[in-house]
């Protein structure tokens, strides 16, 4: 699927958008250039999915887990995770990802995974967003 927003507005409104159809256990892998959206995107998905936190970049700290407050369905967790500072997936594991990896009750989104890849679970959803050069436009694929 591929989608233009022209606003970080519409950024997170596809990304509340993509949170109603998430089941739980989904890995989502944002990739794209500094300040291309990759958090306003997540951002979106945790208010899609009904977190009462403020939801910030993980830079400095990795890994940041939230709880989910659903009435309805099994999501309990959003793993947020920034690889942005590691040299690969290993270093990911170190730090204790496979405790949300692919976990029922949890959906897990890491920036930067490119970085991460050899990591990833099969079903790992793939975000793409890629900055057109007015800085507004952003030109998102989704490919599951």
């Amino acid at each position: 699927m591929k989608v233009v927003t022209l606003s970080e507005k519409q950024t997170l409104n596809l990304g509340k958008k993509i949170a109603k159809q998430l089941k739980g256990g989904e890995t989502i892998a944002l990739i794209g250039e500094l300040g291309a959206g990759k958090t306003i995107f997540a951002k979106g998905i945790a208010i899609g999915l009904k977190s009462k936190n403020i939801i910030t970049s993980p830079t400095f700290v990795l890994m940041k887990v939230y709880p989910i407050n659903q009435k309805k369905g099994e999501i309990k967790t959003l793993c947020h995770v920034d690889a942005y500072r590691l040299i690969s997936g290993k270093d990911l594991i170190d730090i204790g990802i496979n405790d949300y990896l692919g976990q029922k009750n949890t959906i897990t989104i890491i920036e930067w995974a490119d970085r991460t890849k050899k990591i990833l679970p099969r079903n790992t959803i793939f975000v793409k967003i890629k900055v057109e050069s007015n800085g507004k436009k952003r030109i998102i694929n989704i490919k599951k």
